[in-house]
């Protein structure tokens, strides 16, 4: 066999000394198995800790307002909305606002449609172009609603720059400076 026994012992007794070493050995590798995984375990909360733990959590309760009649809303993080502006997505918050949350950021970031003004046509050829290469699936009935909410919410503003002048209707003179000035 692989294990020495004395040779002073008999069958019987070297078959009992090579299974007492066999557990000895079974044990050590189980220690070093629980060691291993305890390990393991450590840099996966090391790494991934707040989350599992959020996983575990009960939901608090919302706390009674001073009348103690009502639950004071809470109002979690992912649907603030300050000056009418969800804050996570940037988006305005108006009629089909939600619709396009969810379709429109479910392939790219909301700052992609807040920077981008555009009339209903061209939003339109955005949507059918995002079809035709991107993958974007059939809007179905939701189609009009985004068209809507595009349309009033990231319409092209008015040009802040003030319009040409008009060269034909200008009255022109001409300044005569009087000598020594």
């Amino acid at each position: 066999m692989f294990l020495n026994a004395p040779d002073n012992l008999d069958e019987k007794q070297q078959a009992r000394f090579q299974d007492a070493w066999m557990r000895m050995l079974m044990m050590v590798i189980n220690a070093i198995k629980l060691f291993v995984l305890l390990a393991f375990g450590l840099v996966l909360f090391a790494f991934f800790g707040d989350a599992l733990l959020d996983v575990f959590k009960q939901p608090t309760p919302a706390p009674a307002n001073a009348g103690g009649s009502s639950p004071v809303a809470v109002v979690d993080e992912f649907d603030k909305v300050e000056n009418g502006i969800h804050i996570m997505t940037g988006l305005k918050v108006a009629e089909g606002w939600e619709i396009v949350r969810g379709v429109c950021t479910a392939c790219h970031s909301a700052q992609l449609v807040t920077q981008t003004k555009a009339t209903r046509d061209g939003w339109q050829q955005m949507i059918r172009w995002m079809q035709q290469t991107q993958g974007l699936w059939d809007l179905g009935d939701q189609e009009k609603t985004i068209l809507d909410y595009l349309a009033t919410n990231y319409a092209p503003e008015e040009d802040s720059r003030r319009p040409n002048l008009d060269i034909e209707a200008i009255q022109w003179y001409v300044l005569e400076l009087e000598a020594g000035e």
